[in-house]
């Protein structure tokens, strides 16, 4: 067995519990001898992940404790991506019990980092991850129905987020009687459209910061463990409307017009045109809805604010919508009078 003293660690990491269980697991695999074990990022889960370099080879080293994410999932769904031509982490090592894995390593450019250096490389960034989401989807189709469905009652809860952490604990605004009653009428109009729509299967967190620009077989996609079966233009409106990231809205629409163009022949036979365009704006607002709601939460229940400066954004495509859909009126003056502007005070 190899002493896991021959692996170093950057003195940046602060050696925790898991961290020397981490090491310990480490030292019995032979691929990763001699190398360094260092940050790579967190995300907005409680997972870590570690970059161990050696002199051959770079890995990534995931941290997930069973406690708090089971890592069966992640094992599953890179299995069902890597069967479907995508590119995504293969599993070199893995200790699901502990929750170590250890994954080939897909470069360290996230789509929002290549995005922000160059924003002239937003069309050709852009048409890969749409390739590689009509793969998604096409090929997906085969596992699919091992996947847990996306549904009413999932939607319900994370609407719920915007109106418990964004609205009522971050900013202090409680509804009235009557403006519950509208956000319920909200909440069910959203929920209709995402169950009306034909079901795929859906990553749930298809954008910039969870693809990586790679050299082949661009994108690199990463964060796929909370895959469902669920709505035709979740991953769509998640990619194109992006958190992190504004696209010009008229590019949004022409891409997503092209992607509507490339579906099979009897998915736009049930949906013409119009209706996709709907079914991806208004499923939209419930994604801006929830993403708010959780950004508010990592800063009060994680301590994790740095997600506060996004939700001005991903507010701001709700409001844009206001003119082609009345139905949202009451939501769009609740953001813009009430939300938006509490927000400037309490930053």
């Amino acid at each position: 067995m190899i002493d896991r003293l021959a692996i170093k660690i950057d003195p940046a990491i602060r050696v925790d519990h898991r961290v020397t269980a981490l090491m310990d697991w480490l030292a019995g695999i032979t691929l990763v001898a001699g190398g360094e074990l260092r940050y790579a990022s967190d995300d907005a889960s409680f997972r870590r992940y570690f970059r161990i370099r050696t002199r051959q080879d770079s890995f990534i080293v995931m941290d997930a404790p069973p406690v708090q994410e089971d890592c069966r999932p992640y094992l599953r769904i890179a299995r069902f991506l890597t069967d479907m031509g995508l590119q995504a982490p293969k599993i070199v090592e893995a200790n699901a019990d502990e929750g170590f894995l250890l994954l080939t390593d897909l470069g360290s450019t996230p789509y929002l980092d290549a995005l922000q250096a160059d924003p002239s490389s937003a069309l050709t960034l852009y048409t890969d991850a749409l390739n590689a989401l009509q793969t998604l989807q096409q090929n997906g189709f085969a596992f699919q129905s091992s996947l847990p469905p996306y549904e009413a009652e999932r939607f319900r809860m994370e609407l719920s987020i915007f109106r418990d952490w964004l609205c009522e604990k971050h900013l202090s605004l409680s509804f009235s009687e009557n403006e519950e009653s509208r956000w319920q009428e909200l909440t069910n109009l959203l929920v209709r459209n995402a169950l009306d729509q034909p079901s795929v299967f859906v990553h749930r967190d298809f954008h910039s910061r969870n693809l990586m620009l790679t050299e082949e077989d661009n994108p690199g996609i990463l964060d796929f463990q909370d895959a469902l079966e669920g709505p035709l233009t979740y991953d769509l409106v998640s990619l194109l409307k992006d958190c992190y990231f504004r696209l010009p809205a008229e590019r949004v629409q022409a891409l997503a017009l092209g992607f509507y163009s490339d579906l099979d022949e009897s998915t736009r036979q049930q949906i013409d045109q119009k209706l996709f365009i709907r079914y991806f704006d208004l499923m939209g607002v419930q994604r801006h809805l929830k993403a708010a709601g959780i950004f508010a939460r990592l800063n009060h229940r994680d301590g994790k604010s740095g997600y506060m400066a996004d939700i001005p954004r991903t507010l701001s495509y709700i409001v844009e919508l206001a003119p082609r859909y009345p139905e949202l009126g009451w939501l769009v003056e609740l953001i813009s009078t009430r939300c938006l502007p509490a927000l400037e005070g309490s930053t």
